[in-house]
């Protein structure tokens, strides 16, 4: 298996697919060992596309913490250097988008495009929704943040027409939140995410962004997304049909995000 050995800790990282190069960076407590992950998207058809498990998560290991998103981003920058890569496109997903942008801050040199998935800028861009504390019950947390991903989902009985999603949705986090309970390697994750802020240096990204986000996200919320659209210098808003999942929802969403990566440049 694929590792990248550096100061203190190793990334597992895996490869699908050929062509363009891109780097996809997911969300909190990611692990290419739960499915769908990301090198089972349809993008890995089209594309050379590199994926890992982010400090201490899945089969990576954890240097001391705590740690800052400057931290994250020093990895994944770390991870192009281990393939050979001088730049790439980036997806960056919720807390992979944070860590995209700050990618993007600290590395602008490495990154063509950057598309950018229900995910906030912090600061007076507005922050995503609070996770659950790492020591909560898994399956408290579980309920909350499935329906908290999905305002349609409600607080009460879950109207009829959503009831598979959500049901869908509570079994895999529940999964992810039982992996990840109580462990300090997913509190320092937590910490580095309510620290996050790139607003005041946002227009110093200066490739295009496409920004996708889903119409009823409770997590990275709309005001975020028209927030994040209007910061950027280069920027395009595209909504899908979902809640902060809808890359599993919205078909479009990845046909977009693939044409927005092919288009030819500028």
């Amino acid at each position: 298996m694929p590792r990248l050995a550096l100061a203190g800790h190793a990334l597992h990282y895996e490869r699908a697919g050929a062509a363009e190069p891109l780097l996809m960076i997911s969300g909190s407590g990611g692990d290419l060992r739960r499915k769908p992950s990301p090198l089972d998207s349809p993008l890995a058809r089209d594309f050379d596309l590199l994926a890992y498990d982010q400090r201490g998560m899945g089969r990576s290991t954890a240097p001391p913490g705590p740690w800052s998103m400057a931290d994250y981003a020093d990895d994944a920058a770390a991870l192009l250097d281990a393939v050979g890569w001088p730049a790439a496109a980036v997806v960056g997903v919720s807390f992979g988008g944070m860590v995209a942008q700050e990618l993007a801050l600290r590395h602008p040199r490495r990154v063509r495009r950057l598309v950018l998935c229900c995910t906030s800028s912090g600061g007076a861009g507005g922050g995503s929704a609070a996770l659950p504390a790492s020591d909560a019950d898994p399956a408290e947390q579980a309920e909350a943040m499935a329906r908290r991903s999905d305002l349609r989902f409600g607080s009460g009985r879950v109207p009829e027409p959503h009831a598979a999603r959500f049901a869908a949705r509570l079994e895999m986090l529940r999964a992810a939140m039982a992996a990840s309970a109580g462990r300090q390697e997913t509190r320092w994750q937590h910490q580095a995410r309510a620290g996050h802020d790139t607003w005041a240096r946002l227009p110093r990204i200066g490739v295009p962004v496409l920004l996708c986000a889903g119409r009823h996200d409770g997590i990275a919320p709309p005001h975020n997304q028209q927030a994040l659209a209007g910061r950027l210098p280069d920027a395009r808003l595209q909504w899908f049909e979902g809640g902060h999942f809808f890359l599993m929802e919205d078909p479009a969403a990845f046909a977009a995000i693939r044409q927005f990566l092919l288009a030819p440049a500028p």
